[in-house]
């Protein structure tokens, strides 16, 4: 199947390049792209990879599932947006996490392992590529430290009011859907599901939410 350069050209990593540039570097890092049924696993925690994913259609997860069946998750990858960059770039660093299809989803694997020999003198191409990962890692870190803000309160409700409080900032809206579904919603905050829905139920109750499903409706107070 052939890859469609122009959706490319609207991702962080091909960010500043001409069509020449990214066919170029498709073809220098052996592009090639995968389908994945709803569920798959993509990548597998253990695994050492060279490649650098970016979805094309649909969304996976990233987990951490340990030995005894407990599931984190850490975020949601959705359509032009990449994952997996911080251990292609790292050799012979083992993943830490799964990676797991939400949905049918097609997957595009980027071999830029090669890059961390990147000379000063080489293609102009490669210093994008480097340039445009350093920001793709820098906007994962960020995510990954607003998290920390998430899962850090001690009540479930102030874990919850600081996910929706962060999501209003981002989208500048006090209406919107979040990423997750419910089990998601209380993986990613580190919750039983029961005791999120619970919880969930005593805010509406209080006036402080409304919600169906994964769309909220943040209430300002009376």
């Amino acid at each position: 199947m052939a890859i469609d350069v122009e959706i490319l050209k609207d991702t962080v990593l091909f960010h500043g390049m001409d069509k020449d540039e990214i066919q170029k570097s498709l073809s220098a890092f052996h592009a090639h792209e995968r389908s994945y049924r709803k569920n798959d696993y993509i990548l597998h925690a253990g695994s050492v990879i060279d490649t650098l994913c970016l979805v094309i259609s649909g969304n996976v997860t990233i987990e951490s599932n340990d030995i005894w069946g407990n599931r984190t998750i850490l975020s949601k990858v959705g359509p032009s947006q990449f994952f997996a960059e911080t251990y292609a770039m790292l050799p012979n660093e083992p993943l830490q996490v799964d990676v797991r299809a939400n949905e049918n989803c097609r997957i595009l694997f980027l071999g830029v392992g090669s890059l961390s020999a990147f000379q000063s003198n080489s293609k102009t191409w490669e210093a994008k590529i480097i340039r445009n990962i350093l920001m793709i890692s820098l906007q994962k870190n960020l995510h990954l430290s607003e998290r920390s803000f998430h899962t850090s309160p001690k009540t479930i409700r102030e874990r919850v009011m600081a996910y929706l409080n962060s999501v209003a900032l981002r989208t500048g809206c006090n209406e919107f859907d979040i990423p997750f579904d419910r089990q998601q919603f209380a993986d990613y905050l580190n919750l039983e599901r029961t005791a999120l829905s619970k919880e969930l139920s005593k805010m509406q109750h209080d006036g402080i939410i409304q919600t169906w499903k994964n769309h909220f409706v943040l209430l300002a107070k009376p």
